[in-house]
């Protein structure tokens, strides 16, 4: 069973590209770009000649100054290519809000997106179900149009598959990648999996919540139904707040960084302060 999440958002697509677009210029505003020292078109500092600089680097003011050879070093862009794996699960389509949490997470990852290649880093994508979505990183502006705007059909019925998905993403990353992670964390072994990941890339997890998982603490137990499997099951819902708050710790201490969206709220302050706080944009060069 398939759905579209035009009727969700009621955007044609230009309106929903300038939506996107409008919040991937609040992410990037007031951040920085991370340069390292290479050789580049913009001088940094000069430092001791070494054997094996090449001559025409060398800082001749400095060296008669000085009486030693110094040679000249510049600044030169680094790129970080930047993963968005995005949960196509069942359990982000169903919810009791206007929005689902998927609709929240494609438009994230399209501004997300927008706001990395404003940056010159090359932008891949990853889906987190059952679908066969991958595409690699490019800076392509019409290659990301063309992935955000084929998101919006999606599908009732996935599974959710992040720790296998990114068991077989992690093996092709030959360089430190800056990876977002936008899920609902509805798989129990995908916590283990991000703690590997992070051991070798930049990890950062945007946890979607529905207002009526936040809503149910307190309530007893309940008799639930899970959205990818169909299967029945009773829950405890004063258990929430604990599950949230080891989930926030387990990622904390796997060096995750993590942001809890409630799609019910504001998101877009908390998202800025996110990464400008961490400057995980400032990662991407």
């Amino acid at each position: 069973m398939q759905g579209v999440l035009d009727t969700a958002d009621h955007l044609n697509p230009r309106q929903y590209y300038l939506a996107v677009k409008k919040l991937a210029d609040t992410l990037s505003y007031g951040t920085d770009r991370s340069p390292f020292l290479g050789s580049g078109i913009e001088y940094v500092q000069s430092r001791p000649y070494m054997p094996g600089d090449p001559i025409r680097s060398i800082d001749w003011k400095v060296t008669a100054r000085t009486g030693r050879y110094y040679v000249k070093e510049f600044e030169a862009p680094k790129r970080l290519s930047c993963y968005l794996l995005i949960d196509t699960s069942a359990s982000m389509m169903v919810g009791s809000w206007k929005r689902t949490k998927y609709a929240v997470a494609v438009h994230l990852a399209g501004a997300l997106a927008l706001a990395c290649l404003e940056r010159v880093s090359p932008v891949g994508v990853l889906g987190l179900g059952s679908r066969d979505v991958l595409i690699k990183p490019s800076l392509s502006r019409q290659t990301v149009l063309q992935w955000m705007h084929m998101l919006r059909t999606f599908h009732y019925d996935e599974p959710t598959l992040l720790n296998r998905r990114i068991g077989d993403l992690a093996p092709t990353l030959t360089s430190r990648a800056l990876i977002f992670v936008l899920s609902d964390l509805h798989d129990p072994e995908g916590l283990a999996a991000l703690r590997l990941l992070a051991q070798q890339h930049d990890v950062a997890v945007i946890q979607l919540r529905d207002p009526a998982e936040r809503g149910i603490a307190g309530a007893g137990f309940l008799r639930s139904r899970e959205a990818e499997t169909g299967k029945d099951f009773v829950t405890q819902s004063s258990k929430n707040w604990s599950q949230e708050q080891t989930v926030g710790q387990t990622l904390r201490r796997s060096g995750v960084d993590r942001l809890l969206v409630d799609i019910d709220k504001p998101f877009e302050a908390p998202l800025r302060h996110f990464l400008q706080s961490r400057n995980l944009l400032g990662r991407a060069r």
